[in-house]
């Protein structure tokens, strides 16, 4: 069963032609409504097509290699989106998630188990549209209703405005449909510049996960995308983002611009001094040449009045910061380093429970990798 699905899978959206409209006798009409399966328009944020389910961010292979933690982790459909131009006035989605836990209880069902719908502004700006609400395993909802179709200026007036739709970040999608109006267009849009086509790809924790962002575009991978303004891949796991061996050889796979390595939450002092040097090394000896950007642990929000909080975050990052400078040190090139003192600002407004960024704290965290992600992907 496996086999027969991983051919049909792969050879899915490569029917589909950049620019022009999908056919629509490849949707389900459903009274007013053409209903259109995202796996044909193309999933962006997911790089390998050798997957047990559509929407697994690891291979399959992946199984037999990573703990069991990991593995069922990789199936929440974590920093992808589907991104689409349609001239039509409403937009739909209608979604299944594999679990019916649609929340946590620090995590709105909307970041958990929701979808997120971004549109470009007549100036080409991203900016959010709607938040579709899940209400149980399968849900829907009318997410843009009366929008402007067409932008004033930039794409021709046939194929309307530019979409982004997030997937669910803590819950697996099982299946996802775009709705539009029959008379109504569905394109796929224009691939990214040659210069803009590899991903930045995050590594990382239950924070890069996306917890706990009110919804699917709030967390930093996701705004860093827009507004770099290409593609990135998210491989962060609750709980589990722990420097493996495993982990850095499935990285490697990926054609990455720049990787962004963000463990040091799940990690503590010990475990950062012993699996730095070797997850670094093996990252290199696989990708020679992409660069490595080593982010140290947010402060805890309420470190201020934990002494032993303050003393976890203090303790890490001496010990990434004495692996960063022994690999400098033995000729390791292409690192990269961001302090995380303020990563979430200075003002303990940023997190949900002192460690998990709210919206403020992911806006934040954004706002202090911009800068260095620029100067790392500028040629």
């Amino acid at each position: 069963m496996r086999c027969a699905f991983l051919l049909w899978f792969g050879c899915l959206a490569s029917t589909v032609v950049a620019g022009e409209p999908l056919l629509k006798t490849a949707a389900t009409e459903e009274g007013s409504l053409l209903w259109y399966d995202a796996l044909e328009i193309g999933v962006e944020g997911r790089n390998w097509n050798e997957v047990e389910a559509p929407y697994d961010r690891l291979p399959a292979k992946a199984k037999a290699t990573v703990r069991d933690a990991v593995w069922n982790l990789s199936r929440h459909s974590a920093g992808m989106c589907v991104r689409f131009r349609s001239n039509a006035p409403h937009i739909h989605a209608r979604w299944t998630v594999t679990s019916a836990k649609l929340e946590m209880p620090h995590m709105p069902a909307t970041g958990v188990s929701g979808v997120d719908l971004y549109a470009r502004d007549d100036a080409g700006v991203w900016r959010w549209v709607a938040c579709g609400k899940p209400t149980a395993q399968s849900s829907t909802a009318h997410l843009a209703q009366g929008i402007s179709p067409l932008p004033a200026e930039g794409a021709p007036s046939s194929s309307g405005r530019e979409y982004r739709l997030y997937l669910p970040l803590y819950n697996g999608t099982q299946k996802l449909e775009i709705g539009i109006p029959k008379e109504s267009d569905l394109f796929r849009p224009e691939p990214y510049p040659a210069d803009r086509i590899q991903p930045v790809v995050f590594y990382g924790t239950s924070i890069t996960h996306g917890a706990c962002a009110s919804r699917p575009g709030m967390c930093h991978p996701a705004i860093l995308g827009r507004r770099l303004d290409r593609p990135t891949v998210n491989i962060g796991f609750s709980g589990n983002g722990r420097m493996e061996l495993e982990l850095a050889d499935l990285l490697a796979e990926i054609d990455a611009a720049v990787y962004v390595l963000d463990c040091l939450p799940n990690m503590n002092p010990a475990e950062v001094k012993e699996r730095t040097e070797p997850f670094i090394q093996r990252m290199r000896e696989k990708k020679p040449n992409v660069p490595l950007l080593l982010v140290e642990d947010r402060t805890y929000a309420d470190a201020l009045f934990h002494k032993d909080k303050r003393q976890r975050n203090d303790d890490s990052r001496r010990e990434y910061r004495a692996a960063y400078e022994r690999l400098q040190a033995a000729g390791v090139t292409g690192l990269h380093y961001l302090e995380g003192e303020h990563l979430l600002g200075d003002d303990n407004e940023g997190t949900v429970d002192s460690s998990h960024p709210s919206d403020l704290g992911f806006w934040r965290q954004a706002d202090a990798m911009t800068p260095i992600l620029k100067k790392i992907l500028t040629p």
